[in-house]
């Protein structure tokens, strides 16, 4: 944007903004529009605004056969449509003038909600691919009207020269582009026909293709929308949405929601995803606005957890942006997404209480997404809770068969909690459910919202501790020395031993150690490390109430059995460690170096001391 010279000017005096063409128009093409594809949007949407200004001034009146037609041969793109067409008044105010645009003109401006665009800036669009615009348009407004001929350049100049009105014999509007040599992607007579129907093909208004070849003209529209369409059953009905769903997103859609909004003009489709995507993976969905493609990712037209489903619809109330590739966020579209969230609650409260196999499937692929409605949503909640799969102790099922069995349903707070103690959990009876994943633990502790008789506890090592089985006095004596040996070997890792019996025998050792107590821990003796002095001291004493790991050897287990009798300490230590090492690799939670190095050790020990006994 360029200011005019203004050192003759008067101090103080009013001044008027030049423009800069070009600026404005590599302005649009980096900021404003994704691709210069959009050029054929905008030159349709003018079109079909055209057409609706038309049917507004010609009431009952209407001509017949009013539409569109596109013509590309490869050397030139041209757009014309049967329209309500300019006076040359109208081409110097809205074609000449950046910003303007016709919908705003008197008489029109209350109706604006009927058009497509509002914004005044879209035929600068077609600068993207060409150097001059020419625009031949004949209004409706006057019988007799004369046609004008508007030539635009890419240097900000124009001209405008009124023509008898034989030059157009009809009301309309003629965009003509000879496009440069390097938009020939987008202006190839193949690309503008492909560009029509992928903008256009729920347009209301009929559109067709000439490519210059001479065969009469294809359709780009031929049918209207597919829920918009009459069938002979509802099964017709519903195998043809979900044929448009695979045609416009690629993928067999596992079921097919009707969307209808009459109080915003909306229709459409969702189509539920066949596979589990992964979690807060947000689609983009295909939005029309009047029939016009506005955005192919449009996120924001459904909530987050709705991630499971793709839409495409078709809106008359939402406002697109000024760019015409996303939605205005306003009332409006918050109340079409808490609309069309509603819409996708009562769908799977319909296949929760009719279509149990769709339910089964649709929990199958998105159990997760179900759960984060869930947590939020108590109807969902109610419905559902029972029929979510979780992993547990008796395998992955749900909490209302894993109910039946276990009265009192334990759940750990982390994955790595689950996995320490499944197989011990397991084989002593209790009944513990994996609450590690996301919503998993808190789901778990509403089961009592919907089975009153259940009982939910988290785990904790007191739990388990007090369902494993305590030794008789004399073994715990007779392996008292091999114990401290135990204990002082592994003090550095803040762990404490024990003897006890426990299933499965096969299992040496149980290493019960919470994330949260180990972060404590650290926590605590880095600041002791950092304070030094009387508050290390302090800090140290607090440390000594921080929760400790402990390592309870199964005495049921024969190398246990063994370890327990050795009496010369350095292997009494090491076998100590070596058990302790293999105790935390089968908890499956990250190894801190000090463990992988005691690991390491207590091998090349083990192996050591054997091969000398060989020896």
């Amino acid at each position: 944007m360029t200011l005019p010279d203004t050192s003759s000017s008067p101090l103080g005096a009013d001044r008027t903004f030049q423009v800069d063409l070009r600026g404005l128009v590599d302005l649009l093409s980096h900021h404003l529009y994704s691709s210069p594809r959009v050029y054929l949007r905008e030159l349709l949407q003018n079109a079909v605004d055209a057409l609706t200004a038309r049917q507004r001034l010609a009431a009952a009146g209407e001509p017949a056969g009013l539409g569109i037609r596109l013509y590309a041969d490869n050397t030139v793109v041209r757009v014309e449509d049967d329209g309500v067409g300019l006076t040359e008044a109208d081409v110097h105010s809205f074609l000449a003038t950046i910003g303007r645009s016709s919908k705003r003109a008197e008489g029109i401006a209350q109706q604006r909600a009927d058009f497509i665009g509002q914004f005044g800036i879209g035929l600068l669009s077609c600068f993207l691919v060409a150097d001059e615009i020419h625009v031949l348009s004949r209004s409706a407004r006057t019988p007799d009207a004369p046609a004008v001929e508007w030539r635009g350049r890419g240097d900000g100049s124009y001209t405008v020269r009124t023509l008898p009105s034989s030059a157009r014999p009809g009301p309309g509007t003629t965009v003509t582009l000879t496009p440069r040599a390097d938009a020939a992607e987008w202006t190839r007579a193949q690309q503008v026909h492909a560009l029509a129907r992928h903008f256009g093909s729920l347009l209301r208004h009929p559109v067709t293709f000439d490519d210059g070849s001479g065969a009469p003209g294809v359709p780009v529209n031929p049918e209207p929308a597919p829920w918009a369409r009459t069938y002979p059953t509802p099964g017709a009905r519903s195998r043809a949405l979900a044929a448009y769903g695979e045609e416009v997103f690629g993928f067999v859609p596992l079921d097919t929601i009707e969307l209808d909004l009459p109080a915003v003009g909306l229709k459409g489709i969702a189509c539920v995803l066949p596979d589990t995507v992964p979690a807060g993976r947000r689609h983009g969905h295909r939005v029309h606005v009047k029939g016009m493609l506005l955005s192919e990712q449009a996120e924001e037209i459904l909530p987050e957890w709705a991630f499971f489903v793709r839409c495409v619809v078709d809106a008359e109330s939402l406002r697109p942006t000024a760019s015409r590739e996303s939605l205005y966020e306003d009332d409006t579209l918050a109340a079409v997404r808490d609309a069309l969230a509603e819409r996708l609650r009562a769908w799977i409260a319909r296949a929760a209480a009719s279509d149990p196999d769709l339910l089964g499937r649709f929990l199958q692929a998105h159990h997760l997404a179900v759960k984060s409605l869930a947590v939020h949503d108590d109807e969902i909640l109610r419905m559902l809770l029972p029929w979510l799969p979780f992993e547990t102790t008796d395998g992955h099922t749900t909490l209302d068969e894993f109910a039946r069995t276990h009265r009192t349903v334990l759940v750990t707070s982390s994955v790595e909690e689950f996995r320490q103690v499944a197989a011990i959990a397991s084989a002593a009876g209790l009944g513990v459910v994996n609450g590690g994943y996301t919503y998993d633990r808190e789901l778990v502790h509403r089961l009592p919202e919907v089975r009153p008789e259940a009982t939910v506890a988290d785990l904790d090592p007191e739990t388990l501790t007090a369902h494993l089985d305590p030794v008789d006095r004399e073994t715990e004596l007779a392996a008292a020395a091999y114990l401290a040996q135990a204990r002082d070997a592994l003090a550095v890792f803040d762990c404490d031993v024990a003897l006890r019996t426990f299933q499965p025998a096969s299992a040496p050792a149980l290493l019960i150690d919470s994330r949260e107590a180990r972060h404590e821990r650290t926590r605590s003796q880095l600041a002791r490390e950092q304070q030094g002095g009387v508050w290390g001291d302090i800090l140290g004493a607090l440390r000594q109430d921080a929760p400790r790991a402990q390592l309870i050897l199964n005495q049921l287990n024969p190398l246990v059995r063994t370890a327990v009798t050795i009496d010369e300490p350095e292997l009494a230590r090491t076998s100590a460690e070596a058990l302790y090492g293999q105790a935390a690799m089968l908890s499956r939670r990250p190894l801190r170096p000090a463990e992988s190095s005691l690991i390491n050790r207590s091998f090349l020990d083990l192996l050591a001391h054997a091969l000398r006994k060989d020896s």
